[in-house]
């Protein structure tokens, strides 16, 4: 019983930890400038175009196209990602379904 109970508490302990891990904000002295694209046409009015994302990959942030994509459900609005200044640097808030 002891084992068990003792299983699970390390499992919960990392569990959160690597949740936390997941949230970390990566900062960057300057922000990279936005390059200008244009969109593709909407496959079908039901699509919406998801904006440019940041990644941070390799030690720098890698821009991932922007896409056209079909809400998860049918009141769902997606709210851009964006850059965000604090006193360590800028860093990226992802992108997320609403």
């Amino acid at each position: 019983m002891k084992k068990n109970f003792l299983k699970a508490m390390l499992l919960i302990f990392f569990s959160a930890g690597f949740a936390l891990a997941g949230n970390a904000q990566v900062f960057v002295k300057v922000r990279p400038v936005a390059v200008v694209k244009v969109r593709p046409v909407a496959p079908s009015a039901r699509h919406i175009w998801v904006a440019d994302e940041y990644v941070y990959r390799n030690n720098r942030y890698e821009v991932v196209p922007g896409y056209w994509a079909v809400p998860p459900s049918g009141r769902a609005v997606w709210v851009q990602g964006h850059w965000k200044h604090k006193r360590r640097g800028w860093f990226w808030i992802p992108g997320h379904w609403r």
